[in-house]
């Protein structure tokens, strides 16, 4: 359970820094897109970003009904997908779309963090909990500096408008190792 976890924990950090940190250039290239369109881009790319607080707090209260475990699953794969949408909704959408989809895609990219973080102290043994939380926040946060780089140097070669489909990786790897099919061959003692 832990491990299952922790590596749940790993594929959303892959995702969420990334997520936020190219907000304004989401928000740049579908402008440039839709040479129509104009809004304040620092504003709105705050909104986006603040209103995962709200969806932490809904979160919280949903698991205490359904669970941490399913809130997080919920919460990996609707991010995923908007992962994998983005260049559809780059494209096609008109500025109403996007701003809901950019609005719903940050609203789903945040809420597992607070439920991955719960199943790892929920399975780590009494004795080692804050080391194990602090081990797995530690890589969550290393992961999400190989991505932000690795997004970086990628966005030199290819077109913004599918870049922001790599972000599914973490997603889809944290989803597969946190089904209980798919433990990650990994021993720690």
């Amino acid at each position: 359970d832990f491990r299952s976890a922790a590596f749940g924990y790993f594929g959303h950090m892959w995702e969420l820094y990334a997520f936020w940190a190219f907000i304004p250039l989401i928000l740049t290239t579908y402008t440039g897109l839709h040479p129509e369109v104009d809004f304040n881009i620092p504003f709105v790319a705050f909104l986006i970003i603040a209103l995962g607080g709200l969806a932490c707090m809904a979160a919280g209260y949903l698991s205490a009904l359904v669970g941490a475990r399913k809130v997080a699953i919920w919460a990996l794969g609707l991010s995923g997908l908007c992962c994998l949408l983005s260049p559809l909704v780059f494209i096609y959408s008109n500025v109403t779309v996007f701003l809901m989809f950019l609005v719903f895609w940050g609203l789903m990219v945040i809420p597992d963090s607070p439920m991955f973080s719960t199943l790892v102290a929920k399975s780590a043994p009494a004795e080692t909990r804050g080391t194990a939380l602090t081990i797995v926040n530690s890589m969550g946060f290393a992961i999400t500096i190989v991505s932000l780089q690795t997004i970086g140097m990628i966005l030199t070669w290819v077109d913004p408008i599918f870049v922001f489909t790599l972000l599914s990786v973490g997603p889809v790897v944290g989803l597969w190792f946190f089904s209980t099919k798919h433990q990650p061959a990994l021993i720690i003692d």
